[in-house]
């Protein structure tokens, strides 16, 4: 799974050594990972960081989609017609991703992970793919859903052979979880998680919250900046990382169910929330807005239960509700967004 920093790194204004701040960076899920510690010693915040980096390393090994993983072993039982045992906690991801994609009506969904791999983005490198109009036809036509997946007794199975699961757009939402669940159990209050732009935020930076930078879809730097608070988490779904070219026309990897193509007309969503499931809500709930559309993002955020999010269109135009609004500051003083209740 290869994802790429989609909301800007922490963005620090304090100098180095003047304050008690550990940070460490790693590489899982293919995408840089970065963990910040306010207010702990540096051996114990390195400890600590260095369990949630194990975690990370054994969840991308769980829940890979197209290299050997427990995952990918579901995928080919389900291919081949045949159940699987999986362990408890891939039971409770299905089912939870499941009911994710039902709340969405089937926006988000991770059983189209053949749609996923006949664009070509199941690959550590990928080229520029241009599938048959009838092998995307007979995708659709199949309809794979999560809805087709039955557990018992700790084996699952598919009723529909079609069915591929692909988790990358929830994976990272709940290691965040789990990184959280960590570090409050040692003790750890003051903490900023960042896998690949997925942000989740943990107490304060000092006397004051963590602040982090939403990535312009366009350009480099941040589009706009805001405080995380203890327990809220952001994350953005992107065009601009996974995609590739073919004539005029971008093709990225989040893919419309309904079309079997590559959704377009969308530069960015990004979504805030928070509570006990913060981080895979940033994570899952985004894509249900990207692939509505702008015709359709509001309804979908009312749907998934965001009342603070963002679209940035296809053609840079920024739509955005009251309620983020109120949290966002824009580096360009000149964007006036749309706002919608």
């Amino acid at each position: 799974m290869r994802f790429f920093a989609i909301v800007a790194a922490l963005l620090l204004t304090a100098c180095a050594g003047k304050e008690p701040l550990y940070q460490e960076q790693g590489y899982v899920f293919g995408t840089l990972v970065e963990i910040s510690i306010y207010g702990e010693d540096e051996v114990r915040a390195k400890q600590a960081v260095s369990g949630v980096m194990q975690e990370f390393q054994r969840l991308h090994d769980m829940l890979h989609a197209w290299q050997p993983s427990e995952l990918s072993e579901l995928n080919a039982a389900f291919a081949k017609g045949e159940s699987d045992a999986i362990s408890a906690e891939l039971v409770a991801i299905l089912q939870d991703a499941a009911q994710l994609s039902q709340q969405s009506q089937g926006l988000f969904n991770p059983s189209i992970g053949g749609l996923v791999q006949l664009w070509g983005f199941h690959a550590d490198e990928f080229k520029p793919v241009q599938p048959g109009e009838k092998l995307v036809a007979q995708w659709v036509a199949a309809n794979p859903q999560m809805s087709d997946i039955s557990i018992v007794r700790g084996r699952a199975q598919s009723k529909n052979k079609f069915v591929q699961v692909d988790l990358g757009g929830y994976a990272k939402g709940y290691a965040l979880d789990r990184a959280a669940e960590l570090l409050h159990k040692q003790g750890i209050h003051n903490a900023l998680i960042n896998i690949g732009g997925n942000v989740l935020a943990l107490g304060q930076h000092g006397n004051r919250p963590w602040r982090v930078g939403i990535q312009h879809p366009r350009k480099s730097g941040a589009l706009a900046t805001l405080d995380l608070h203890d327990g809220e988490a952001i994350g953005t779904s992107g065009d601009y990382q996974r995609y590739f070219m073919l004539g005029n026309v971008r093709y990225c990897h989040l893919i419309n169910p309904r079309s079997g193509y590559p959704m377009q007309g969308v530069q960015a969503v990004t979504i805030l929330t928070q509570g006990t499931r913060a981080g895979v809500l940033s994570d899952a709930a985004s894509k249900p807005l990207f692939i509505a559309g702008a015709r359709g993002w509001r309804a979908a955020a009312t749907q998934m239960g965001l009342s603070e999010a963002m679209l940035v269109d296809g053609q840079g135009h920024i739509h955005l509700t009251a309620g983020l609004q109120k949290r966002l500051e824009f580096t360009d003083k000149n964007i006036h967004p749309e706002v919608e209740p």
